[in-house]
Order: structure tokens, then C-alpha cells, then sequence
């Protein structure tokens, strides 16, 4: 979920209508939607975010968005307004903000001192103004991962932010993109080198099913490595792109098999928040997707 991720033409208008019938008997669901935290990640519709904030919230609750996620936190502001203001927007809209992105970097940890700056501390009150139960790092800096060592000891200031983020009863967690499976330092995975050096504890995991597609990394394979790990997800399809190897589309109609990931997902990544995020829409209105990702997450059996 970065702005370096853009797509292709390929689906009919028609997708709209067809797609949530496209999951199999098998695959309808047992379980009410209720039950689980599904919510959408609003780089979905940035667009729209960017043009009129306000009326687009409006539009994401219409269409039965319950719990959002915020990509947009600049100058200790969401999306323009202070941190209070956008919390009455929200509640009075009848939406949650359970998660929200802000990259933690290496500028956000004073080694001298031991301890995080008072401008990354603010974010983690911010989070909990806004009534964040997660404060997720969506990035990790290149600088941070130009070999083993650096980035293992990034890793404690990762625990440590996670001890700092209790205190203010929001969990901090990770969001992959690709180069995590792609980049290996020591012979060994970036993502690998980040489970295995973080405490479940204290950091969790949002793993994103769409962005390592280009990586070489696979959601089910994931899952069955590291269980009771991620309790977070974003949900996402793929398709071939063009200008890059997998783009995001319509759920239910690419390659991935989310279906099958939501249900090994709920039986034992220990997953709790299903966040929907799609990032290229084949010529179809942003909102329009979303509403047919919602359909069609309401139907899977997971």
C-alpha cells in the first residue's frame, strides 16, 4: 500500500453485478460477517479521500464499511484535520477506526538517548485519540535493510515501540509490501529476519496478500510457517498487470484463492481484522469496487 503501486484495464462494468456469484456453493458462508472486524483501508478510494475527505467517509459508511483504516497522517493530522476533530467525524458517521498506517523509521529513534522522539510519541497519542486499537508501520526504510545486522537491530526498536504503544493501549505492527521475500541479507529473507527477531507480544503482523504476490511470497505458505501470527490482513486479489508482474483487482476474480487464505487465516493465523484494500480497478469506479469487495467478503465462509 504505497503511492508506487498503479494498474491496468481489464474487467467489464459487468464484473460488478457477477463477481460475488462467482464463489462456489462450497465457499458461502456459515459464519455471520458480523463476527468478524472487516474493514477497508482507505488508500482504496485516495482519490476521493484527497478531493473531499468528508464526503467520501460518507459514501464508504452508505455502502456498509463498518471499520476503516487511515493512510493519510501528515504533520500529526489525518487527512487534514486535527486528530479530535476527525475522531467526531468518524464516530458521527458510525465508523471505527481500528488501524491506521505511519511508518516508523530509523529518524523516529534517538540511540543517544535511548529512547523515541517526542514526535514519534505523539503519533502513538494520536492513534489512541482516534481510538486505534493498532498503530501498523506500512514501510521499512532502505537504510534500514542494506544488511543483517541493521536491520536484526531495527527489529529491537520494533519491540520497543510495541512496549511503548501498550502504554497507551494501541498494539504496533508491521505491513509488508514484496521486497521482504525478494531481498535476502545473510541468505536470509527480510521478512523472516522480522518474525524471528520480533516478540508476538509486542509486535503484530499485518500480512498483506496482494504485495508480496511480486516478491515471490504466498499467503498459505505464510500462514502454515508462521501460525497464530498475524492478526491482521489485507485482503486482496491479484491479476497479471502490466506495469508491474501482479496488480490488485475485484476480489474472487484473480489468481490468489482468497476463499481458501481467509479460511486458514481464520482457523490458524490467529487473523481477527480482515482489512480490504484494492489499489487498481480495471476502469471501474474506486467506490464501485469496494462495494463488490464488500459483497463479496460478506458471502466467503471463513
Amino acid at each position: 500500500m504505497t503511492e508506487k503501486y498503479s494498474r491496468r484495464s481489464f474487467l467489464q462494468a459487468s464484473t460488478l453485478a457477477g463477481a460475488a456469484l462467482l464463489l462456489p456453493d462450497s465457499l458461502l458462508a456459515n459464519t455471520p460477517a458480523k463476527q468478524k472486524n472487516i474493514g477497508l483501508q482507505l488508500y482504496s478510494v485516495r482519490d476521493d479521500m484527497k478531493k473531499d475527505p468528508l464526503a467520501t467517509l460518507k459514501k464508504v459508511a452508505e455502502i456498509g464499511y463498518k471499520n476503516v483504516e487511515h493512510a493519510n497522517y501528515i504533520n500529526h493530522k489525518f487527512y487534514g484535520y486535527e486528530p479530535s476533530e476527525f475522531r467526531k467525524i468518524i464516530d458521527d458517521l458510525g465508523l471505527n477506526m481500528r488501524s491506521g498506517h505511519v511508518t516508523l523509521g530509523g529518524n523516529h529513534w534517538d540511540a543517544s538517548k535511548n529512547d523515541f522522539t517526542d514526535a514519534w510519541k505523539k503519533t502513538i497519542e494520536d492513534a489512541a485519540i482516534l481510538g486505534q486499537k493498532y498503530i501498523i508501520s506500512p514501510w521499512l526504510d532502505i537504510s534500514l535493510r542494506k544488511n543483517f545486522d541493521d536491520c536484526k537491530r531495527f527489529m529491537d526498536v520494533f519491540n520497543k515501540c510495541g512496549e511503548l504503544s501498550k502504554k497507551s493501549g494501541v498494539k504496533f505492527g508491521y505491513h509488508n509490501h514484496d521486497f521482504e521475500f525478494s531481498l535476502r541479507l545473510t541468505s536470509v529473507k527480510v521478512y523472516d529476519i522480522i518474525m524471528q527477531n520480533t516478540d508476538p507480544n509486542l509486535v503484530c503482523q499485518q500480512l498483506d496478500i496482494g504485495n508480496m504476490y511480486n516478491g515471490g511470497g504466498r499467503a498459505v505458505e505464510l500462514l502454515k510457517q508462521y501460525p497464530n501470527r498475524f492478526e491482521l490482513m489485507h485482503v486482496k486479489d491479484e491479476i497479471k498487470g502490466e506495469k508491474e508482474p501482479y496488480e490488485s483487482t475485484i476480489l474472487g476474480t484473480g489468481i490468489i484463492g482468497v476463499a481458501e487464505v481467509l479460511k486458514l487465516a481464520a482457523k490458524s493465523g490467529g487473523t481477527t481484522e480482515y482489512i480490504l484494500e484494492q489499489e487498481s480497478y480495471q476502469g471501474i469506479p474506486p467506490m464501485e469496487c469496494m462495494k463488490t469487495d464488500l459483497e463479496w467478503m460478506k458471502q466467503a465462509k471463513f
